[in-house]
């Protein structure tokens, strides 16, 4: 982008503009670094729930021709309990995984990946107002 450095007629005004600048890129700087871990713990945490979402839902799957199996009494009561202990497990993985697994991870990707973009653009705004500042 093109910056109207021109509007700047001393070389402590550029100094001013660069301060406030250094200032925002350090405050990127420190929201990059929190990015990064925010999707590094997400990659992780994502395999894992994956996985437990996968085994989760195979349990159901088998447990479900057992409950219809079986004759109504304690064992059925039982598996019953069961089935629906793993449908709650079910719901919370999902909970977790909307919040802590493959679209939070992509989510925090596209987070850090405009950051990135942002200190980029500071660094360019900031070689501007210093070009300009050794032409006054």
């Amino acid at each position: 982008m093109s910056y109207s450095v021109n509007l700047l007629t001393t070389a402590a005004d550029c100094d001013s503009v660069i301060l406030v600048a250094e200032k925002e890129k350090s405050d990127l700087s420190y929201r990059k670094t929190s990015v990064e871990r925010q999707k590094d713990n997400y990659a992780s945490n994502s395999i894992g729930i994956d996985v437990d979402i996968a085994a989760t839902n195979a349990e159901i799957a088998a447990l479900i021709p057992v409950v219809q199996s079986l004759p109504p009494g304690a064992a059925r009561d039982d598996n019953e309990t069961r089935l629906k202990k793993l449908e709650l497990k079910k719901f919370l993985l999902a909970q977790k995984d909307k919040n802590y697994g493959s679209v939070a991870l992509l989510m925090r990707e596209n987070d850090l990946e405009r950051v990135v973009k942002e200190i980029a653009e500071v660094d360019a705004f900031i070689a501007a107002i210093n070009a300009h500042k050794l032409t006054i």
